[in-house]
């Protein structure tokens, strides 16, 4: 009965799996799943799936093709139209909301957007502790025993005592002769990576585009998350002059002010040397803006930041521009005149939540 259950829960698994890929740009442009998230879970509505019950055979209905009619007649003149008639007794069609982690959803949206393993460059100092079977023994539970050993252990047995008959190779073990596998805890040294979000809060960045900076950041997470084990994030707002954040006030900050965005670069710099030796983690600095800068004396010494501070240690630099009535767009332009050719830059422009899924895709897909 239990693997029947099994079986039954995991083709319903694979059913909900189908939808929410079908669905998936949907709930990522209109950021459903973000405000549904809890602490490892994520809520998500899923419609036109049947709950199993039971139904009348078909000599309890009524039929269809039936005598006259005409187009548009209801093939039950008593069904009525949603909001007509009185209050009845009986339920109402409702969206199934279910449950899926966060690994799940990060495995859904690798398969939807065809995204790539990332190749870590390192192993932390960060340990993963797991256990491993390494030798043997000869006590444990049923559930571990080594046949072949014990039936080796029988058979050495036989052989001395003189019992052991070569016309008649029968081996019977014994209690002594069983063997069990036995396992010790290993410490081993994980892939760890960091995230460094940067985002323009300046008079031009409006309640729009900061909700594309959130939505993006959230699967940008739920994708890295999978990747590694241990994932931190750090955040960095600024206008005229940067500081480091939490989550709540990175995501909440009113606009305001002028724009200088080497103070966020100088303050993500000054973060990777202080707290992630590039040998020992896998970082990736992102910047969202709406292409603005005070001027181009400050955009060249984020290029020179960029050459000489930040790109010598990350995994990737990634900078996404999202479209604002008030932006210049400039900046984009002038980083890729300054970084063509170099792979660990990787520039996206976002023009609305429905670019959501291609900027994503631009900044992932490489796997770096």
């Amino acid at each position: 009965m239990s693997l029947k259950i099994d079986q039954d829960h995991g083709r319903f698994r694979q059913i909900v799996r189908g939808r929410i890929r079908q669905n998936l740009r949907k709930y990522i442009s209109q950021g459903e799943l973000v405000g549904r998230k809890g602490k490892d879970l994520v809520s998500i509505p899923i419609p036109h799936i049947d709950i199993p019950r039971f139904r009348f055979g078909d000599k309890q209905r009524g039929g269809v093709g039936q005598g006259e009619g005409n187009p548009g007649d209801p093939v039950n003149p008593d069904d009525k139209q949603p909001g007509q008639g009185q209050a009845g007794s009986d339920a109402g069609e409702h969206l199934l909301e279910v449950d899926v982690t966060l690994d799940e959803l990060a495995d859904i949206l690798g398969e939807e957007l065809e995204l790539p393993d990332i190749k870590d460059k390192g192993k932390s100092k960060i340990s993963n502790a797991h256990d491993r079977y390494s030798g043997i023994r000869r006590v444990g539970p049923e559930s571990l025993r080594h046949f072949k050993r014990t039936y080796r252990e029988a058979l050495k047995r036989m052989i001395a005592s003189g019992t052991f008959q070569h016309d008649k190779p029968v081996v019977v073990p014994i209690p002594d002769d069983k063997r069990y596998r036995s396992w010790k805890t290993v410490t081993e040294p994980v892939a760890n990576a960091v995230i460094i979000y940067m985002m323009d809060v300046s008079g031009s960045m409006g309640d729009e585009q900061k909700e594309i900076v959130r939505i993006e950041s959230f699967w940008i997470d739920a994708w890295l998350t999978k990747q590694y084990k241990g994932l931190e994030s750090r955040f960095i707002i600024h206008d005229a002059v940067a500081r480091e954040v939490d989550r709540e006030t990175f995501f909440h900050t009113r606009e305001s002010g002028g724009t200088m965005i080497s103070s966020a670069y100088k303050l993500c710099a000054q973060i990777i040397d202080n707290d992630y030796p590039p040998e020992e983690w896998n970082i990736y600095p992102f910047h969202f803006s709406d292409g603005d800068n005070w001027s181009m004396d400050d955009t060249l010494a984020c290029v020179d930041i960029l050459k000489n501070r930040m790109l010598p240690r990350v995994n990737m630099f990634a900078y996404g521009q999202v479209e604002s009535p008030y932006g210049s767009g400039q900046f984009i332009k002038d980083l890729r005149e300054h970084f063509s050719r170099d792979e660990r830059v990787v520039t996206s422009e976002i023009r609305d939540k429905d670019g959501i899924v291609g900027s994503i895709k631009d900044f992932l897909g490489k796997g770096k």
